[in-house]
């Protein structure tokens, strides 16, 4: 048994450059699960992805980006994660509290008219992570749209230009698309699956993926998982691991719209309990009050340090 995590979780990535293996380990030993190969994560895209009113009136003190920087600092978060604009606006704070950082480099907008085959902007790079000094590029996919295929060729750009930098590759793997057949089979489990497995395979060093839900959505899969336990969050992320190389890929899920205090931490327990990574929490953290935010965040953070994991 290894009492480095860290260097466990990084000898699944014989590849990396010495740069790159740095980064991921400040990623990795910093804040309050520090060492202990667990990630909660602040991430804040939302008033691009949803609108501003949406994310930041429930606590309007959000709209302000230097906000966002002191919880993920405060409350002892691996890393935060925003695009380009927030990054600069807050480049102050983010060097005073000295937290890691996962620049997102594309984003999607209500207001595109595109819903069927939705495709994401690229709005920022690697180069300005690197002149902003983020540890990490973060950078969404959408299997399953008919926008994927140009995608996918965009990552094969950052993943060889985030290894000239030294940089860590973050794939958000959000299924979504008409190849789908609907708003069900975004998280659905052979779906969810599919999408981290794409992701893997493109480079990704972190994966963010959501829950996945019992749905089985494409062809074959009911025979696939016929004798596989998919009843529970935890059954059905153990499946998401192996998809992701065996569990050699970080993956981290993400928490989606704001809800319950209790439906987060039995969600969370779901994930530690299948063997996830870690969580990235933004709406579920960031709208509520400071308090109410920080003590879910160090919940969280909690239940990750405290579960059983199988050490290769």
């Amino acid at each position: 048994m290894t009492h480095d995590p860290t260097g466990r979780l990084l000898s699944y990535y014989p590849t990396l450059t010495d740069a790159q293996a740095r980064n991921l380990r400040r990623i990795a030993d910093h804040g309050r699960l520090g060492g202990t190969g667990k990630f909660v994560v602040l991430p804040v895209d939302q008033g691009f992805e949803h609108g501003p009113g949406p994310s930041f009136e429930p606590v309007p003190q959000g709209y302000d980006p230097d906000y966002h920087v002191r919880l993920a600092a405060e409350s002892g978060c691996n890393a935060y994660s925003a695009p380009l604009g927030f990054v600069e606006a807050s480049h102050d704070e983010i060097r005073r509290h000295d937290i890691p950082i996962i620049l997102k480099a594309n984003s999607h907008d209500q207001m595109m008219p595109d819903g069927d085959d939705p495709k994401l902007a690229v709005t920022s790079w690697v180069d300005d992570a690197v002149r902003l000094g983020c540890e990490a590029v973060g950078f969404a996919i959408y299997p399953g749209s008919r926008r994927s295929g140009e995608m996918y060729e965009q990552v094969r750009e950052l993943v060889r230009d985030a290894r000239s930098a030294g940089i860590v590759v973050v794939l958000w793997a959000y299924s979504r698309g008409s190849g789908l057949g609907g708003k069900d089979a975004e998280t659905a489990l052979d779906v969810v699956c599919y999408a981290v497995h794409i992701a893997a395979q493109l480079g990704a060093h972190i994966i963010k993926a959501k829950p996945p839900t019992a749905h089985l959505a494409l062809p074959g899969s009911a025979t696939t998982y016929a004798n596989v336990p998919i009843d529970t969050l935890a059954d059905r992320i153990r499946l998401v691991m192996r998809s992701a190389f065996d569990g050699k890929r970080i993956v981290i899920n993400s928490g989606g719209a704001n809800k319950g205090r209790q439906d987060v931490i039995d969600e969370v327990a779901g994930l530690a309990r299948g063997g996830s990574h870690g969580s990235i929490v933004g709406r579920n953290a960031f709208q509520r009050p400071w308090a109410d935010a920080v003590s879910l965040l160090h919940d969280i953070q909690d239940i990750f340090a405290d579960a059983k994991s199988d050490d290769r």
